[in-house]
This record gives structure tokens, C-alpha cells and sequence, in this order.
């Protein structure tokens, strides 16, 4: 591919660039997003509207979806494929990724984060900075794991399941899908679908 969109222009979008920019494999990096005015990077323009993807691709184009919302990022990659376009990976330089570890299509693996033996990444999923994952984990599609975090082996991680920033998770782990897991926390046992938890050790937080 000589040609990288990323859809999604914002904080995210501009650290995908980047990263795409320090490995080396696009000549070009360009944006897709429907706030056209929206400030982004100089080198990386601005180019239409998020709807626009399947007539501004080419042969020679991946796209990739930068945006920070799970569902939605899932959503739009699985349209981006499902249009026969090319759904491109980007893994940052730094990174530092097992060869019998697997990254599927439309992930993001951003600076200094270690993905260990065996272990998998889904489709849209993010591994972001400093983020590990340690052997024979299982991310699903559409989960973020955020900067800092650490996974021991053996973790499975739901679709579209959110680990904050700082957080660990205590080997052999299963977090469900759509778990929002707050900044810190310290996962010791399973977590269900669609929970929210925080703190050390992390318990299931009840909206007042």
C-alpha cells in the first residue's frame, strides 16, 4: 500500500499518523473526517468526509479507523472490509511484537508496547503506549487497551472492552465484552458483560 486514510482526525487519529509516518511503509498519510475545518497535523491533510472512504480508496490505499469510541471504530472497520477496501494494521516502530503473536486487520499498536508469545489482537482493537500483553492472551475485536496497562498470560478480553490507563490484570482473566475498567484498576477475577469496575482490587462500580 502506498496510501494510509485515517478516518478520524482528532488526539487519536493524529497519534495513528504518526506512528504510521515512523514505520516507514505509506508515502502518503491523509485523513478522512466530516469536521473538514478540523485542525489536525500540516503533513497530514484533511482530504473528505468519513462516508467518502470507498470512493477516495484505491488499489494502492489501507484504511484504518481512529476513532476512540469502541463500537463505533468497530462498526466502521467492519464496513470498511466488508466494502471490499483494504483495512490496514499500524504497529509503531518501538513496539515490540512476538512472531508467534497475531494482529488483525484495523489494529493499532502504538509506541513502546510489547505484545508477547502467542498472544492475539483483534480487528480494531488498540494496544496503546506502554500497554503489555503477555502470552496467549485473546483481545477481542474493538477493545482498547490503554497506555500503561498489563495483561499477564492467559487474559481474554471481550469485544469493544475498555482497560484503563495504569491498569493490570492478574493472569488467566476473562474480562466480557463492552467492560469499562476505570484508570488503576487492579483485575483479579472475571468480569461479566457490560460491567464497570474500578479500584484495587477492582469491584463492580453501582451508578448512584
Amino acid at each position: 500500500m502506498k496510501r494510509l486514510l485515517i478516518i478520524g482526525a482528532g488526539g487519536h487519529g493524529v497519534v495513528v499518523a504518526e506512528a504510521a509516518a515512523d514505520s516507514g511503509l505509506w508515502n502518503e498519510i491523509q485523513f478522512l473526517d466530516d469536521d473538514i475545518a478540523a485542525d489536525s497535523v500540516p503533513s497530514f491533510p484533511i482530504v473528505g468526509r468519513v462516508d467518502e472512504f470507498n470512493a477516495l480508496a484505491d488499489d494502492d490505499t489501507g484504511i484504518i479507523v481512529a476513532i476512540g469510541d469502541n463500537r463505533v471504530r468497530l462498526a466502521l472497520s467492519s464496513d470498511i472490509a466488508s466494502s471490499g477496501c483494504h483495512l490496514a494494521t499500524v504497529v509503531h516502530p518501538t513496539a515490540c511484537i512476538s512472531s508467534s503473536a497475531s494482529i488483525s486487520p484495523g489494529a493499532v499498536v502504538c509506541a513502546g508496547a510489547i505484545i508477547n508469545a502467542r498472544a492475539k489482537l483483534g480487528r480494531a482493537s488498540i494496544l496503546n503506549t506502554g500497554a503489555t500483553v503477555d502470552h496467549d492472551c485473546d483481545i477481542a475485536a474493538g477493545a482498547h487497551i490503554s497506555p500503561g496497562a498489563n495483561l499477564a498470560g492467559n487474559v481474554t478480553v471481550g469485544e469493544c472492552a475498555w482497560i484503563g490507563i495504569g491498569s493490570a490484570v492478574r493472569e488467566g482473566v476473562h474480562i466480557g465484552r463492552d467492560v469499562v475498567a476505570g484508570a488503576g484498576s487492579a483485575i483479579i477475577s472475571d468480569v461479566g458483560d457490560g460491567e464497570t469496575v474500578g479500584g484495587v482490587p477492582a469491584k463492580r462500580l453501582v451508578k448512584q
